[in-house]
């Protein structure tokens, strides 16, 4: 092994530790692997940078607002409408669900379809008495099948596609990849729709379980009228810091106030709600000055002002690592948390002491601009209103259609790259007043898209250094038996095995020269290896940390890490499967 092959591999081992331990978010990994090798000269400046000028960030940013302009105006909202139409087996309301999804994925990024679909889905199955976690699930799995059929289908296939362009050789067509990605979708589908009834029904979700349990964890106190704490403040009454529960609001006739600053003051009359541990409240019950009120349903704690908001802790969120005390939640987001839900179970300490983790979902008592003011900054993966309301379409999501449908079109016939068709999209979703600069700004999901083009560096390093070709000679020992089948077989299980521990992105830029020279190796067509690298990347439905939508749809479901692998054990297969007798060449 040479020297630079030896420092690539020692750097990327460090990158792969430090996104698999999440100790830094994965764009400040990737890009200080690449200015490491770029600065110990295994890579010159114009391979490291390479990235930033191909066309894959620039077409996943434009792609981006595209989608942004699909939630936003209710474009699919027809769509979901028909979907969430009530009867039949569970196996047949599966597929009327994740056919649609599947279907949208195609062309649309699957992580705002997925934004979209959780709360309408989680209203509709509440209201039907069906469990959430029976949909939630499958439709990121349907979303992940979905973006392997197109080239647009997800970043990781315009990722490869990039870097076949910049290996000198043709990018990839629009449908290319889809009479392999449709096989593995359409097998993948039926699968989900027969497994998912068997697996998943017995979870619960954050509010199922907040409903069930409510007097469990939450108390209503009234103030006494002329008594002790009647024109205190919260803070001087001694509710501040109480053992066990918290206050999150006031109820009065004009209203009601959440969350509760320090400095309100109490008056005579007014309905305290508390959440915390009802079987520990031993000093709120001290308080003089308070006395019991008769509550019959969590729905006291909101008015026309207030709903119930879930939100999911992003991997990149500053909460990660912090208590509620600490990041002074109640003053800094406006809103009061009355659970968390983690692996599946709702916690049952003082939420004031309870580090968060990324994949925590928050159910929180918030006024109605929340989701409004969050929804797409970092701190939280998905923020959801559980209000039930199914969100009306625009008659701009007509525009929004035919503008996808044309970037589409006009690349699949060769007459506009993809990369221009997105652009003018973009452009045109902010001159005809679509998105706003600034909800088109916000939209691009700077993390995703300097993870892609810093990672082009890193590919080059592995690949320039002579590692690719050396962790090559391994996976083509196989071919020896079963010729480049067997070489394939091992890029596919090499680059799932890497996705469930790094983005997916990630492990699409690392495998790619490996792929390439393995394929050479073997005696195999390099563009099979290429197209095999993309559709295994995607392939994460193992655990709900190797893609973002299964990150979405943990907390809100009440998954277990286990659920992950029991229903993503069969899809892994046929992936591989599929890939391997398709594409053997």
């Amino acid at each position: 092994m040479s020297f630079d092959a030896l420092l690539t591999l020692a750097v990327t081992l460090v990158m792969v530790v430090a996104l698999v331990r999440e100790w830094v978010a994965p764009a400040i990994a990737v890009v200080t692997a690449m200015i490491t090798l770029l600065v110990l000269g295994v890579i010159d400046t114009r391979s490291a940078l390479a990235g930033f000028s191909n066309p894959a960030p620039i077409t996943v940013a434009a792609l981006f607002v595209l989608a942004r302009a699909v939630e936003k105006t209710g474009a699919l909202q027809p769509f979901v409408a028909g979907m969430l139409s009530a009867g039949g087996g569970e196996s047949r309301s599966l597929l009327r669900l994740l056919l649609p999804t599947a279907a949208a994925s195609c062309f649309f990024n699957n992580t705002p379809i997925v934004a979209m679909l959780v709360p309408q889905v989680s209203a509709w199955a509440n209201r039907h008495g069906k469990p959430v976690a029976l949909y939630l699930l499958p439709i990121s799995f349907a979303a992940i099948l979905g973006g392997m059929v197109t080239l647009v289908g997800t970043s990781t296939n315009l990722i490869v596609s990039g870097m076949l362009e910049e290996a000198g050789q043709e990018p990839l067509g629009m449908f290319e990849m889809t009479g392999v990605g449709g096989a593995v979708a359409v097998l993948g589908l039926v699968a989900v729709a027969l497994f998912a009834p068997r697996i998943l029904r017995v979870r619960q979700g954050p509010l199922e379980s907040f409903d069930a349990a409510f007097r469990e964890y939450a108390v209503e106190m009234e103030v006494e009228a002329g008594g002790p704490v009647d024109g205190a403040t919260v803070e001087s009454a001694g509710l501040r810091h109480l053992q066990g529960v918290f206050l999150v609001r006031i109820g009065r006739e004009e209203g009601v106030v959440a969350p509760v600053a320090p400095d309100e003051v109490l008056r005579g009359r007014d309905l305290l709600g508390f959440v915390g541990r009802a079987d520990l409240v031993v000093d709120l019950q001290a308080v003089r000055g308070l006395r019991s009120a008769e509550h019959k349903h969590a729905e006291r704690f909101r008015d026309a002002r207030h709903n119930f908001v879930e939100a999911v802790i992003s991997p990149i969120s500053p909460l990660v690592g912090q208590t509620l005390a600490e990041c002074d939640f109640r003053e800094q987001y406006g809103a009061a948390v009355l659970a968390i839900h983690r692996a599946g179970d709702r916690i049952r300490y003082k939420l004031g002491t309870v580090r968060l983790r990324a994949g925590d979902t928050l159910l929180l008592l918030a006024d109605q601009g929340f989701r409004g003011r969050w929804r797409d900054r970092r701190d939280f993966l998905l923020v959801a209103n559980l209000d039930g309301a199914l969100p009306v379409g625009s008659r701009r999501g007509m525009l929004v259609l035919a503008t996808a449908a044309a970037v589409v079109t006009l690349a699949a016939i060769g007459v506009l790259p993809v990369l221009k068709g997105a652009l003018i999209g973009a452009v045109l979703m902010v001159a005809t007043g679509t998105l706003t600069p600034n909800e088109a700004r916000s939209a691009l999901n700077l993390d995703v898209l300097i993870v892609i083009a810093a990672a082009f560096g890193l590919g080059a390093a592995i690949e320039q250094s002579g590692l690719a070709a050396m962790l090559a000679g391994g996976l083509v020992l196989p071919s020896q038996v079963l010729g480049p089948k067997g070489a394939l077989l091992a890029v596919v299980l090499s680059t799932i095995v890497l996705t469930e521990l790094i983005t997916n992105n990630a492990a699409a830029v690392m495998m790619f020269p490996v792929a390439q020279a393995a394929a050479l190796a073997a005696g195999g067509d390099p563009r099979s290896f290429a197209i095999a690298v993309a559709l295994a990347a995607s392939a994460s439905f193992l655990t709900p940390i190797g893609y973002q939508t299964n990150t979405m749809v943990y907390g809100p479901g009440g998954y277990r890490f286990v659920d992950y692998a029991r229903l993503g054990a069969p899809l892994t297969v046929i992936v591989v499967v599929v890939i391997t007798v398709l594409l053997a060449r």
